[in-house]
């Protein structure tokens, strides 16, 4: 909209000021006892006045008893739907409400019954804010107990566009984390110090990877770790194509590398293209962060001829 249909919009919403917005409502329950209760479970309020023979309404309770529920109310005037409707065509369509101004006068007791009228009290000129451009509008409620002023109730709604959002860049899902249970809790402790630990039997002294409760040659449950020196070779190997998992980019090397310990294990090879990786290339061991909370040990190809070239 341009700047001067923008003025004439605001003269045509400031004519809407000292009209009523709702005439001759009617509270649809008097003040009682059991919405006071519900209410002061609900502040952790425990303040005496409001339990008992006498007892008073919490003052700011003041708007509860003007509402309308689900069902809402039928005292909304037409000229209060027709300012929101001007609202609504000129594209401010959304609305929020921004803060309220209450003022006490006499306190509300059970049984009380409650009738109230509302004016719209202004409207603002065009704003900008976070959450889009629109109007400010204010109406005002003045609030009575059988004929009496008990309070007024200032309540002011942003009517706006919604700021135009840059759509957020895809979040790239996190790899799988990797099952972690009492019989190799001790190896991924090892890969968060970036030490790569192999068992090995107390009784016959042989390595085992992966980690296991108890020895595969002699089956005695004793072990201790050694750490590998990280160097190994690639001892088989395939290159992942299909099918496609979240968080990974195939084409890419998964090699069975063989350390320089005797055992083997499964990781990514790294360093050289995935069509150049081969049997008996030597890799030395890294870890890699793949995102804000998980390294995993990885192989890099060891330089060379053929590593070389790759990496051009």
């Amino acid at each position: 909209m341009s700047g001067e249909g923008q003025d004439r919009l605001y003269e045509r919403l400031k004519a809407y000021e000292g009209r009523p917005a709702a005439t001759g409502g009617r509270g649809k329950d008097p003040v009682n006892l059991p919405m006071i209760r519900h209410w002061c479970e609900a502040m952790g309020d425990e303040h005496p006045a409001y339990r008992g023979p006498e007892a008073v309404a919490p003052p700011t309770m003041l708007q509860a008893w003007t509402m309308g529920g689900l069902s809402g109310h039928e005292d909304r005037s037409e000229a209060y739907g027709e300012l929101l409707g001007l609202l609504d065509g000129a594209g401010y369509t959304s609305v929020v409400a921004t803060d309220c101004e209450q003022e006490y006068l006499r306190p509300l007791r059970p049984g009380d019954e409650i009738t109230f009228d509302a004016v719209v009290e202004s409207v603002s000129p065009r704003k900008t804010t976070r959450l889009g451009t629109g109007h400010f509008v204010t109406t005002r409620m003045d609030v009575r107990a059988g004929g009496e002023l008990a309070g007024t109730h200032r309540f002011r709604i942003l009517k706006y566009a919604p700021a135009a959002r840059p759509a957020p860049p895809p979040e790239r899902p996190r790899r799988p984390r990797p099952v972690i249970n009492r019989d190799n809790a001790g190896f991924w402790e090892g890969v968060a110090a970036h030490r790569l630990l192999i068992q090995r039997c107390t009784a016959c002294g042989t390595l085992r990877f992966p980690w296991l409760p108890g020895c595969h040659a002699c089956g005695a449950p004793g072990w201790e770790t050694v750490e590998a020196s990280g160097e190994g070779t690639v001892f088989s190997y395939v290159v992942m194509h299909h099918p496609p998992f979240p968080a990974f980019d195939p084409p890419y090397a998964v090699g069975l590398i063989e350390l320089a310990e005797g055992v083997r294990m499964i990781a990514n090879v790294v360093g050289v293209p995935y069509d150049k990786v081969r049997i008996g290339m030597p890799v030395r061991l890294e870890f890699q962060r793949v995102d804000e909370e998980q390294e995993l040990p990885v192989f890099r190809a060891v330089d060379g001829p053929e590593t070389a070239e790759g990496e051009r």
